[in-house]
């Protein structure tokens, strides 16, 4: 049986142009999600940057990947995407240049957290922009999220405590 491997194989350009390894993750829990600035669903960005503040001490990375794959909802090009949420939403957490995520010129890691079902039927790939994979820190995909599902719910905060192995008061 063929091994799954892991997301540390992969790799994405910064939307400043360099590199970012995601074996330089390993060891941390990291979300991936695909972003766009003119979406309904944009003031994400605010609420993605607070669950990146409130645990990234412990060891939470946020990724963030502009995609322009659903209504044409992300045409600016990347120093338009920084400057965008770095003005508006104070965005600190690792952001990409612009890429595809779904089809035959989506970025490979996006084939592969498809490939691993962690959403069901429905949620195992982006249908639309703010779609949410949560990895572990040895780089498995753990669960995937849908659009329409917070940053702030519930649900991502406790996956993201159990997987950090920390106790917050309620």
């Amino acid at each position: 049986m063929q091994s799954i491997p892991s997301a540390h194989q992969f790799s994405f350009t910064g939307i400043d142009g360099k590199q970012i390894d995601m074996n330089a993750y390993s060891g941390k829990v990291v979300m991936v999600v695909n972003t766009a600035s003119e979406c309904g669903l944009t003031g994400q960005y605010g609420d993605l940057q607070t669950l990146y503040e409130t645990y990234r001490d412990k060891g939470f990375v946020i990724i963030g990947v502009p995609c322009n794959n659903f209504g044409n909802q992300e045409p600016g090009d990347e120093s338009e995407i920084a400057d965008f949420v770095k003005t508006k939403y104070g965005v600190t957490f690792p952001m990409t240049q612009k890429y595809d995520v779904k089809g035959d010129d989506a970025h490979p890691f996006f084939a592969w957290a498809e490939s691993q079902k962690k959403g069901g039927i429905f949620f195992s790939k982006p249908r639309w922009n703010f779609h949410k994979f949560l990895i572990d820190q040895n780089g498995a995909l753990v669960k995937s999220f849908g659009s329409q599902v917070s940053p702030s719910s519930r649900d991502i905060r406790d996956t993201i405590e159990a997987l950090l192995d920390i106790q917050i008061a309620p």
